[in-house]
């Protein structure tokens, strides 16, 4: 990891939310009358910002947990193992939530925002007590810690609005 330019290594996180928002975007220009583009985002965002990119963290923290360790400026730990575990549990939200209805998207976005947004401020205080400007402490993991969950959550809170209001597919049947 000491190889890449601090440049690439604070922005490369920000590829899994530009990859899945280009695939959100074709995707909407193809879709029928009945599929909301709303419902095409979420799916795209569940799978490839929130699964993918926790799948790709998990692997890290495996594979090369000194490298993370030193990406994001902190001691080596065994905790890292745990990270990676957190991780994996996210990936698996991710892809859950990509057959899954609003309320478990909704869900899912809820876990993954108590998760990342802890992470955040940790990185932030980090940042700001001890001056770690690492790559992997500021820049582009801190726009995904934010904005992963947070999408996910506007995504999916307007799907279960519609949804009540019996103009969603997913309407229940009044009682």
């Amino acid at each position: 990891m000491d190889n890449l330019p601090y440049a690439v290594q604070t922005t490369f996180p920000l590829l899994f939310m530009l990859v899945p928002a280009l695939g959100a975007l074709l995707s909407c220009r193809r879709r029928g009358p009945d599929r909301p583009a709303a419902e095409i985002w979420q799916r795209w965002w569940a799978v490839g910002a929130l699964g993918i990119g926790s799948v790709w963290i998990t692997i890290s923290f495996l594979a090369v947990p000194k490298g993370m360790a030193d990406t994001i400026g902190f001691a080596h730990s065994p905790f890292q193992f745990e990270i990676a575990f957190a991780n994996l549990g996210l990936a698996v939200l991710g892809f859950r939530a990509a057959s899954a209805s609003p309320r478990e998207r909704l869900t899912s976005g809820l876990a993954a925002a108590a998760f990342l947004w802890g992470a955040t401020i940790g990185h932030v205080y980090q940042w700001f007590a001890n001056g770690d400007h690492a790559a992997g402490n500021t820049g582009g993991i801190l726009a995904n810690d934010i904005l992963i969950p947070a999408v996910m959550i506007a995504l999916a809170a307007r799907d279960v609005r519609r949804a009540g209001s019996g103009r969603g597919r997913t309407a229940r049947p009044a009682a």
